[in-house]
């Protein structure tokens, strides 16, 4: 009996204590106070700005396609050629044979030629000299170009691996670089893809000269998207007569897509995860925080602008208190 009695002592104690922490807990549900605004649309210039490294619009390895001894190079790294310039000359010997065939060989296809308009000699003969003649032909011009080679188009030399004297036997001769005209590549996040189109103006802006804004072009809107990274290339030409860019060179290049319509908010009232770079704000829902999570868009000086599927104009958003906050906090507004 005795042990019965402890043993309900026990439960009504235990069952008082209980209830004390229940009334406890809800008495110490605590109210954040905060301040809130409106969240409305706003009208605001679309522009994407993202950096990039330039490049040369053309950059070529000079490598002749005969192996063999390099007896000139006429230039060294820095030198600024034009179209037609001589750049390298290879043995000349095979040329030079090459050359003499091909006199020897013209010299007899003209005589052929007047035999044949007399009917002195068959065209199957005729044929055989024009097929020599033809094919030696082809063989010179080749080996013209790859003796004697010469620049491509304006540019400078950039890189020299040999020197005079010495065996080609692979590795480029010479590395030759446009840098009169830049390009470009960009990667665009998806979402823009219809926005975007050849011949749109792009602007660029260069740590180095950072009272200058220099102009650029789409040229080509590449036409994939990388599932990696939902983006896609663009690239970009960028005259540079002047050559105050060079290739190599870190830019930020700002594109407009013109007038859109956003939810701008402070920029300091948009949390981050800690840990992650994920973003997101609180709005007061009848009196509590609720999380909403929230991609970040375009920035304005200490704006910025916010993308959510679950935003709508009027709601009230926490701009001041939201550090204290967890989703389902109560809340207080201080007008």
């Amino acid at each position: 009996m005795k042990k019965t009695m402890i043993y309900a002592l026990a439960l009504l104690t235990l069952a008082s204590c209980g209830k004390k922490q229940t009334n406890e807990t809800i008495a110490e549900e605590k109210t954040e106070q905060v301040k809130v605004t409106a969240l409305h649309f706003s009208d605001i210039q679309r522009e994407i700005s993202l950096s990039t490294n330039l490049q040369g619009y053309q950059t070529v390895n000079i490598s002749p396609s005969l192996t063999g001894l390099i007896e000139h190079i006429y230039v060294e790294v820095g030198d600024k050629k034009q179209t037609g310039d001589m750049l390298v000359r290879m043995d000349q010997n095979q040329y030079n044979n090459t050359k003499l065939a091909l006199q020897n060989l013209a010299i007899e296809k003209n005589r052929m030629d007047a035999l044949l308009q007399t009917g002195s000699v068959s065209q199957q003969s005729y044929d055989q000299i024009k097929l020599s003649y033809d094919q030696t032909k082809e063989s010179f011009d080749f080996l013209e170009t790859n003796t004697y080679v010469k620049a491509p188009f304006n540019g400078v030399v950039s890189a020299k691996n040999y020197e005079d004297g010495e065996l080609y036997s692979g590795q480029p001769i010479l590395v030759y670089t446009q840098i009169n005209k830049l390009k470009a590549l960009i990667a665009i996040p998806e979402t823009h893809l219809p926005h975007i189109t050849t011949g749109m103006k792009v602007t660029l802006t260069s740590d180095i000269y950072p009272d200058r804004v220099f102009p650029a072009t789409i040229e080509v809107v590449y036409p994939t998207i990388d599932p990696s990274t939902h983006t896609f290339q663009v690239k970009l030409v960028i005259p540079n007569q002047q050559e105050l860019l060079r290739p190599g060179m870190y830019v930020t290049t700002k594109l407009g897509l013109g007038k859109a319509k956003a939810i701008v908010v402070p920029y300091q009232s948009v949390e981050k995860l800690v840990g992650a770079n994920d973003r997101y704000i609180f709005i007061n829902d009848n009196g509590r925080a609720k999380r909403i999570a929230v991609t970040l868009g375009q920035r304005f000086d200490q704006n910025v602008e916010i993308i959510s599927d679950e935003l709508e104009e009027g709601m009230e958003m926490v701009t001041v208190g939201q550090h204290k906050l967890v989703d389902g906090s109560k809340i207080n507004i201080v007008r």
